[in-house]
């Protein structure tokens, strides 16, 4: 798919600004961004070289889309249970915790990556009550996961959300990419409750987007809008949207 070489220019540009004088690694997250040791060795020597933490964004941070996120975030599934919110292949971004920050109903914000290194530093950052919630009930976790197997973790129609923030594009850039894409967003759909949604946050052409996960996910009911411009690229965010029978768990 020729639009992702075209999109990762800007994702490669931003590696090399950050890994200035580590061509190696440099080198290694262009051709493996689907291997767990790649991004082990980032987040470690992206932690590694201040004393101070920081946040690692792609693209931007919470503040350019939580009028995206946060509307969705409004009618609880039952009187009793709390939001469930995914957000995969979190890395350090804050987008995870801000969300748990912001919420004003009960959440279980599950923040994970197939990086433990990346987990372990964002336990450490947002753990034992580092982050107030916007909701005394709710919850924020950090946990290693394959994407490619949420099933796993979670039960067919347990997820009222999911945000994917450049997660799908880093599949999209290495070998076995198309594939694996596509089974992360069947695992996507399999999890989502009815009604759910997945967000991808990226800087796609629409045009490619939304033709492959209409091909991809033809029950589902998909849109974009754009998110805005920043650094001269426009980002957008593809909503795919479960209809009722994409949500049952027999047809996934």
């Amino acid at each position: 798919m020729a639009f992702v070489q075209k999109s990762f220019l800007t994702k490669l540009r931003r590696f090399q600004t950050c890994l200035r004088r580590r061509s190696t690694l440099s080198t290694e997250l262009i051709e493996n961004m689907d291997k767990k040791a790649t991004w082990d060795r980032f987040y470690f020597e992206n932690s590694s070289k201040t004393s101070s933490f920081k946040n690692f964004e792609w693209f931007f941070g919470f503040e350019a889309v939580q009028n995206i996120i946060m509307p969705l975030l409004k009618t609880r599934p039952g009187p009793q249970d709390p939001l469930k919110v995914l957000d995969i292949g979190c890395g350090t971004s804050a987008l995870g915790p801000s969300v748990y920050k912001s919420c004003l109903v009960p959440v279980r914000v599950i923040c994970g990556d197939i990086s433990p290194v990346a987990v372990r530093i964002m336990k450490q950052q947002f753990g034992s009550g580092a982050v107030t919630p916007g909701d005394r009930s709710s919850r924020l976790e950090f946990v290693e996961l394959d994407c490619t197997q949420l099933d796993k973790h979670f039960d067919p129609g347990s997820v009222d959300l999911i945000v994917d923030k450049g997660t799908m594009d880093a599949l999209m850039r290495s070998k076995r990419g198309k594939k694996n894409a596509g089974v992360v967003l069947k695992q996507c759909l399999k999890v989502l409750r009815h009604s759910g949604s997945l967000l991808q946050f990226s800087d796609e052409d629409p045009d490619a987007r939304l033709l492959w996960l209409e091909t991809e996910a033809p029950k589902a009911r998909v849109g974009v809008q754009e998110v805005g411009t920043l650094g001269g690229v426009c980002y957008y965010c593809y909503h795919v949207d479960l209809l009722p029978s994409e949500a049952d768990p027999s047809t996934c």
